[in-house]
């Protein structure tokens, strides 16, 4: 007589899978993004207190569901779909910038004409965001084609020059911050990435004699950037007003802050956007060396955590996802804390999560999501 087997019902298979799959999520970097967001909403909160500002909370809010919607669209879509589109997404990249540069100009009594955002639906969208994570996945692409004995500092070269492309289009916009960070993150993945770096050595030396050239190129209000980070005398003095009020912010909070509400460089305004650019600096007033040292240590795990799912992806490509997220949120804590402190230029440099600013929050929702992608396949889904 033969065996008959036993087949489980439907509803236990579907209990089993539905199991298995909330194990495979990962939980730790889940919680370390909502840590960093319910801070960043704290420090928000008494940013923008008083009726001129109470709005930007709401908003912050409302995109914070949105990154979180686009944070699961970005989980649940296999990387390895995304890869292969990934020069498509590009393309539609630099075709948003260039729509941008036509029909997205204002005037800004500081930069002149703009041409940073496009206005959809009442909504603003800031294209430079979307090259971000599409310059991340074609990085993956690029660094996944072929065998690493195979790269030539030519054929990196040939390749990086396509991401020339949207670099300019964002450094004219003007965005220079945004265009430096985006050098930075192709470097890192290209350093960490190559078996060899004598190819990125040579593509970054080439890059750093070009300097001289850019400096000509750049804005007079870009020039005084940098100029006020070297010597407050030579620059305008409103540029090195943002510094000065910054470094006392964070040098009044001492060790243990002034507490929730109590700064006062903050509740007086006297550091300008510092719901935007610094609010790093109300973080420190409030919180002291103590608190700032707490946000830090949670972004050094969130980096780390994100390495190590690198090291556990399936293939290249997921592993090179994680770099370039990792690498990206690195520069952006490193300029913003550095700016903050007065040991970097001021330049327009969001703090992933804690800064307000929708496009950029809801690029890091999706940079996230990608590495959650790739640490959930490495469980076979």
């Amino acid at each position: 007589m033969k065996g008959v087997g036993l087949q489980l019902p439907r509803a236990t298979i579907g209990l089993s899978r539905w199991r298995r799959f909330r194990a495979a999520v990962d939980w730790p970097l889940i919680l370390t993004m909502l840590a960093l967001c319910g801070i960043g909403l704290l420090n928000l909160y008494s940013a923008t207190r008083g009726v001129r500002h109470t709005a930007k909370f709401e908003a912050q809010v409302q995109w914070m569901i949105l990154g979180g919607i686009a944070f699961v669209l970005a989980t649940v879509i296999d990387y390895k779909t995304l890869v292969r589109g990934a020069w498509v997404g590009l393309g539609v990249a630099v075709m948003l910038l260039i729509v941008a540069r036509i029909f997205g100009s204002i005037d800004d009594d500081l930069h002149g004409k703009t041409h940073r955002w496009l206005y959809i639906g009442g909504m603003s969208v800031q294209p430079s965001e979307l090259a971000k994570v599409t310059m991340i996945l074609v990085l993956a692409r690029v660094f996944s084609d072929a065998e690493p004995s195979l790269y030539t500092a030519r054929s990196i070269a040939i390749k990086f020059t396509c991401f020339l492309v949207p670099i300019f289009l964002i450094a004219t916009q003007p965005d220079l911050g945004t265009a430096v960070l985006l050098v930075l993150i192709v470097l890192t993945v290209g350093f960490l990435a190559m078996p060899n770096v004598w190819p990125m050595v040579y593509i970054t030396t080439a890059g750093l004699l070009a300097i001289p050239i850019l400096w000509e190129k750049m804005h007079d209000y870009q020039k005084n950037r940098i100029l006020a980070f070297v010597d407050c005398s030579v620059a305008p003095t409103k540029l090195c007003w943002h510094t000065q009020q910054s470094i006392y912010a964070v040098g009044s909070g001492r060790i243990w802050g002034k507490g929730f509400l109590g700064g006062t460089q903050n509740q007086f305004n006297f550091v300008p956007e510092h719901w935007t650019d610094f609010p790093y600096s109300v973080w420190a007033e409030e919180w002291g060396f103590a608190g700032s040292v707490f946000v830090l240590a949670i972004f050094g795990f969130l980096l780390l955590w994100t390495i190590n799912v690198a090291l556990s992806a399936r293939d290249r490509a997921g592993a090179i996802i994680c770099v370039g997220v990792a690498a990206m949120t690195f520069w952006h804590v490193i300029v913003n804390v550095a700016m903050v402190l007065g040991i970097a230029p001021v330049v327009g440099v969001t703090l992933p999560f804690i800064s307000y600013g929708g496009n950029s929050l809801v690029t890091f929702f999706v940079g996230m999501g990608l590495v959650a992608n790739v640490s959930l396949r490495k469980h076979g889904y």
